[in-house]
């Protein structure tokens, strides 16, 4: 089914959970059927954060689910195979079940995703008052949280590094260009690219090159350290740890632990952001360069997320974004590389479309810092973005037409989300 653009909120919400019922398998939600028959870890965090007031059940299974997939490092991978259906990269090329850190009877990727669910479970906590959860999940949450700040800390100073653009969320950013160019180019055949959409595909042919070198390391973390040619501190993926440290802290009484160690990474956290990456807005860092990769996206708000960011850093993050490098020269919030960038290209993703899931996460930053006037604007807009063109994946930040897949998860659960604060502040 494809989702109809609906006159009013209750028609909106209906429409919002009539897909996320056609995308469930039973075991997860995959983002939108089709091009992605599995299940994405960071998209199941948002599907979780946007059933939590409408079908928490739904949301706890969602989350067990994917959390089934954990290595026992404590990654959680950025995709888990539940079907067999046939993807590229699939099971075969990532050979998890060779990997003795893998968990047994679930294939899934050997990369991981931005570390939201932290986050979400806090979310379905609060609107649901799942204890039980809390208490059942946050051994595995705090696994989680060590992985990244031993094994990806590559930089040595508090950050998690990316080793892939898969990592991201946010694939084809223009952030990753120049570390790209370093890594050799080669040919694949890459299956699954709609290449109107997507950026071109000697890059997807890199990203298999670099999905492969990492196996056959044996996905070992000496390999990313030494060797490993994309290693990235990307401030997206980072300012959703801080938020998801926060997140654990407050967890931490619900499961008779104590917060101070997560309190203390994100202290860390938010230290190496400002020592690292701000240049007078947030920049990710190429660490084999080491050099801040000079290209502003939407992945420099994530920061924002952080509720202990100083006042002055706050307000020259968001002084770009209403500005007309961003939000003060498109119709409608907010794209995903500032608009004056000779990479910016409204057509492509993450290269200029606008996303739900963005908007929602810089619509979090708002209301963390008060800023109510700004949080009601990215809520506004990314409403009529989904009641203009339907659940799409992603959209055009100046017509507000709507781009990439159909009848896409996220963005139909944070509408509901969204939906739900209309009445609910």
């Amino acid at each position: 089914m494809e989702a109809r653009p609906a006159v009013d909120d209750a028609a909106l919400g209906r429409e919002a959970l009539s897909v996320l019922e056609a995308n469930w398998t039973g075991t997860a939600t995959v983002p939108a059927p089709g091009l992605y028959p599995h299940q994405w870890s960071w998209d199941s965090a948002f599907v979780a954060i946007g059933l939590a007031r409408h079908r928490p059940d739904r949301a706890r299974a969602e989350l067990l689910s994917l959390l089934n997939g954990q290595w026992s490092t404590g990654m959680v991978p950025h995709i888990v195979f539940h079907t067999p259906e046939a993807y590229f990269p699939g099971p075969s090329v990532w050979r998890s079940q060779d990997h003795e850190a893998a968990p047994r009877g679930v294939l899934t990727s050997g990369l991981t995703a931005p570390p939201l669910h932290a986050l979400a479970i806090w979310w379905l906590w609060r609107h649901a008052g799942d204890a039980d959860l809390v208490r059942q999940v946050y051994p595995a949450l705090s696994a989680q949280h060590a992985y990244l700040s031993t094994a990806r800390d590559l930089g040595g100073a508090g950050l998690a590094a990316i080793v892939h653009p898969w990592e991201s969320g946010m694939d084809d950013s223009p952030a990753w260009d120049q570390p790209l160019a370093a890594v050799p180019e080669t040919r694949y055949g890459y299956r699954n690219v709609d290449l109107e959409q997507r950026h071109p595909d000697s890059d997807h042919d890199r990203y298999v090159w670099l999905a492969l070198a990492y196996r056959n390391s044996g996905y070992r973390p000496e390999y990313l350290r030494d060797e490993h040619p994309f290693a990235i501190e990307d401030p997206m993926f980072n300012g959703i740890w801080l938020a998801s440290c926060q997140a654990m802290a407050e967890l931490a009484p619900v499961a008779g632990a104590d917060p101070v160690p997560h309190l203390e990474q994100a202290e860390r956290i938010r230290h190496a952001l400002l020592e690292r990456l701000w240049d007078g807005c947030f920049y990710a860092r190429d660490l084999r360069a080491d050099h801040l990769i000079k290209v502003c996206t939407v992945g420099g708000f994530g920061p924002l997320l952080d509720p202990g960011l100083p006042s002055d850093r706050v307000s020259a993050a968001i002084d770009i974004l209403e500005s007309a490098r961003f939000m003060g020269a498109t119709g409608y919030p907010v794209p995903s590389c500032e608009i004056r960038a000779a990479q910016f290209d409204r057509t492509r993703y993450w290269r200029g479309p606008s996303w739900v899931n963005t908007n929602w996460l810089l619509r979090r930053a708002a209301a963390v810092h008060d800023r109510v006037a700004l949080g009601q604007q990215l809520a506004n807009g990314t409403l009529r973005l989904v009641r203009q063109a339907g659940f799409r994946e992603c959209f055009d930040p100046f017509d507000g037409s709507g781009r990439g897949c159909r009848d896409f998860s996220w963005s139909a659960a944070l509408t509901l989300d969204l939906l739900a604060d209309t009445v609910e502040p």
